[in-house]
């Protein structure tokens, strides 16, 4: 190339139409790099919901529905057994003195049945008298038998001692004598024998004298030992026979007064337990007689103390958990139920079932703002003064996964204007500050455990890990994180109106005026400080806020998956919020 035609070349690149394209294209690409640079930036956060963190007074409350109970009261149960129905019944908000009659219940079954009862009864009282008379004669034939053979055994001792000391010895003497009498007359037929024999001899006796005389010589010989033998029976057989027959009559005579004694006391023990199973029957059947009177008693149910009257069906906080229907002439009544409040006094409480997950938060003594629905625009003060130690089982049956707690707030002063069964709204106040940084509960979510909110700064999404404190399920305290007029990220949306108001009741402007909304507020204050028995207001610790952390994992349901999720890596707008209670 010649040095023309490089000259020529430089020339042209000087010229102002290749220089105005040049800058015109070079400005073109500013504009398209600004605009997806910072017009991009903008982009990525103008569809986003953003919430400025604020600094102010904040309220820590739970806030649950209730109803309007008295807090003295009667409570008027059904005592009849079974089911029955209501006859007559006192219209609900009747004044009533002691002794009036509230609800009479029908009792015709009783009536028939006390009748039956009474002929039970009666003969249960014959069989009783009966069985009396007939112990009394067990008795008395106990007695005589045993008497009786008391006198057998008696006699058979001493027939054994009668012949062992009398019939004996007499019998023996006898037999002796007999043959002492038979030897003498031997004696005598002998020698009266020897003198017949000589005259005989002689011619001066026949011979049938002699022959006579020998046959009374024979005679008394035999007589002779007929009397021994009988002395050796009497010694050798009879005697021991005998005593062997009046011992036996003996033993036996001892054994019939054993089995005497023994068929009496069984015949008495008998007869005393006939009695007594007969005076249980007849006590018994007494019980049930007076058991029926009683119950046709109570079939009339009178006031116990003046009051007015509140059907316990209009008590009741209603709801799929209570199904039964109003009370009302005619209407069937089981046994224990409930039937009339019977307030005493004019103090009131509001009975409201707390959450699990706001326990923790709730205690003995905070104070509560009550409001009616009935009574727009009043508000009343109390606090909360018994909470149940167990969830409530009906509740519980009827949804396993709901847990409630009943809890009473006790309202201050006399309530005239409030009436039992009134629908109500009650704010317990758990704390109060006067100066704290709060943001919506939706922008505070868990990452790997730590609570964290999405701050948006300089048209970018950063994570940051935040310190919280207590929430009132709208606002929660931001303790160390996030200071005033940063502006943190939502997912999803909410509208403003739910988040605005970070004060619950006491700023909502349902006050009367602003002197008492005032003086409500300094009454609250005195009592979170302790000059009512509450404990003071302390800083969340550590082990508070770990605590704390804890419970709202188990509460959000904060599962491994997301966390796992979210450790791999995080869109900068988070697909999904945890809500901190």
């Amino acid at each position: 190339m010649s040095s023309n035609n490089i000259k020529n070349g430089r020339s042209s690149l000087k010229s102002p139409k290749v220089v105005g394209a040049i800058v015109i294209v070079s400005l073109i690409c500013i504009i398209v790099l600004w605009l997806k640079v910072v017009r991009g930036s903008e982009q990525a956060g103008s569809d986003l919901v953003t919430f400025i963190a604020k600094r102010g007074p904040l309220t820590i409350s739970v806030l649950e529905s209730g109803t309007i109970k008295p807090r003295e009261r009667i409570i008027i149960k059904n005592e009849l057994e079974g089911r029955t129905s209501i006859i007559s019944l006192l219209s609900e908000g009747t004044q009533v003195k002691k002794g009036d009659l509230l609800v009479e219940l029908d009792a015709s079954t009783l009536a028939d049945a006390m009748i039956d009862q009474e002929i039970s009864m009666q003969n249960a009282e014959a069989a009783f008298i009966d069985a009396n008379e007939a112990l009394a004669v067990a008795e008395n034939q106990a007695q005589s038998d045993i008497d009786i053979a008391k006198l057998t055994l008696t006699f058979a001792e001493q027939d054994l001692q009668q012949y062992k000391e009398g019939q004996y010895p007499k019998d023996f003497k006898t037999a002796n004598n007999e043959i002492t009498l038979r030897e003498e007359e031997l004696t005598r037929a002998q020698e009266t024998l020897e003198w017949s024999q000589k005259l005989f001899e002689e011619k001066y006796l026949s011979n049938t004298d002699l022959q006579a005389d020998k046959l009374a010589v024979t005679r008394s010989n035999n007589n002779l030992e007929l009397a021994k033998e009988e002395l050796r029976l009497l010694g050798e057989f009879t005697r021991q026979r005998n005593i062997d027959q009046f011992e036996s009559d003996f033993h036996q005579a001892k054994m019939a007064l054993e089995r005497t004694q023994r068929k009496a006391k069984a015949n008495v023990i008998q007869a005393k337990a006939g009695l007594k199973a007969k005076d249980l029957e007849y006590i018994r059947q007494i019980t049930k007689l007076e058991k029926i009177n009683d119950q046709l008693g109570k079939a009339k149910i009178l006031s116990p103390a003046d009051g007015i009257v509140i059907y316990a069906s209009s008590a009741r906080r209603g709801g799929f958990r209570d199904n039964r229907e109003p009370l009302d002439e005619g209407v069937e009544v089981f046994e224990r139920q409930e039937l009339i409040y019977l307030p005493t006094a004019t103090s009131t409480m509001a009975e409201v079932d707390i959450h699990e997950a706001s326990l923790e938060k709730v205690r003995l003594g905070l104070p509560a703002i009550v409001t009616v629905d009935a009574l727009p625009g009043k508000t009343f003060f109390g606090s909360v003064g018994r909470i149940a130690p167990l969830p409530d089982p009906q509740s519980m049956w009827m949804n396993p996964d709901l847990k409630v707690y009943n809890s009473e707030v006790y309202l201050e002063g006399d309530t005239p204007d409030l009436r039992t069964g009134m629908s109500c709204k009650v704010e317990i106040i758990v704390q109060q500050y006067e100066e704290a940084v709060y943001i919506p509960v939706q922008a505070v979510i868990r990452i790997a455990g730590q609570p964290a909110v999405y701050v948006v700064k300089d048209g970018t999404i950063e994570e940051r890990e935040v310190t919280i404190g207590l929430d009132n399920n709208r606002m929660i305290r931001i303790i160390d994180g996030i200071q005033e007029g940063e502006v943190v990220l939502l997912t999803p949306p909410l509208k403003s109106a739910s988040i605005e108001d970070a004060s619950g009741v006491i700023n909502s402007g349902r006050a009367e005026s602003s002197g008492e909304m005032d003086a409500l507020k300094q009454r609250i204050n005195e009592q979170l400080n302790g000059e009512n028995g509450i404990r003071t207001e302390q800083p969340d610790t550590p082990l508070d806020m770990e605590e704390r952390r804890e419970m709202q994992q188990q509460l959000l349901g904060t599962g491994k998956e997301q966390e796992d999720s979210q450790k791999q890596g995080r869109d900068v707008r988070p697909q999904g919020t945890e809500r901190n209670r």
